[in-house]
């Protein structure tokens, strides 16, 4: 997209991400069932509920890992499921960390990071390396820039899967349960670096299960239920006085947890 469109798009205080009508069907299971929010610029965005209410495949509807079968969504002003939409050039300013790490097995640890951003063209291997060094110093890992990528620890893997996410500089960040394959007393190196991010205006959608996150890091909080986005709001509002029944009884299982009264 060219730069003025962007600018134009950050003055008018469009959202950097709006979702509207989307729907997904996997076979005869309609899993998305018209999906509409938004994401503001430096906002962070969590998603919760139960194990298959449409979260996970929400967020991958959001880069097109998954094609929505109607509706839009609107990045950076563009849609995407347009087809004259440069999807590939778009998605370069998303970044995404998975459950699963999906790191670059035979390459170490600064490899992953700078294979993406020199193979297409973002930067020369110098400065890639550069933009590598400080994305793994700031998670915590500028000691293990040489290391093999199979020698690390879960929580080290999913630090450099998010360090290899910001080498591209991206505008938006796109979480889908990064702690979930995590040993418990790993989960929190993850969790602090999100915390980290979020407080330096980057904007992010998280799918997770850490209530405790969702509600003292989140500006929004979107609860799905079958499908649907059953409420969403302020956290301390939706953890504290929900509106819907369904997300009564879905919170009421954390509500110890996170210190509500």
């Amino acid at each position: 997209m060219a730069e003025n469109e962007s600018a134009r798009g950050a003055a008018s205080g469009e959202p950097l991400v709006r979702v509207e009508g989307l729907r997904k069907s996997f076979g005869s299971l309609e899993v998305l069932k018209g999906i509409n929010f938004e994401v503001n610029r430096g906002e962070v965005v969590t998603i919760i509920g139960a194990s298959g209410s449409g979260k996970s495949t929400l967020l991958r509807c959001i880069n097109l890992l998954e094609t929505p079968d109607s509706g839009h969504v609107w990045f950076h002003g563009e849609d995407l499921a347009n087809s004259r939409a440069n999807v590939n050039k778009l998605r370069e300013s998303i970044g995404m960390v998975f459950q699963t790490f999906n790191l670059f097995n035979n390459k170490n640890v600064l490899d992953n990071c700078t294979l993406a951003p020199v193979m297409l063209h973002k930067c020369d291997k110098a400065e890639a390396e550069r933009r590598a060094r400080e994305n793994l110093a700031a998670v915590g890992l500028a000691d293990f820039v040489d290391a093999p990528s199979t020698s690390l620890s879960g929580g080290q893997k999913q630090r450099v899967a998010i360090a290899r996410a910001l080498c591209m500089q991206p505008d938006l960040m796109l979480f889908d349960e990064p702690t979930s394959a995590l040993d418990p007393e790993i989960v929190g190196e993850v969790l602090n670096v999100m915390r980290d991010l979020a407080s330096g205006g980057m904007t992010m959608v998280v799918v997770t299960h850490e209530m405790d996150f969702a509600k003292n890091v989140s500006d929004k909080v979107v609860f799905m239920d079958k499908g649907v986005i059953a409420e969403e709001g302020d956290p301390k509002q939706l953890f504290t006085n929900p509106r819907q029944p369904r997300a009564r009884a879905f919170l009421s299982r954390y509500l110890e947890d996170v210190g509500v009264e």
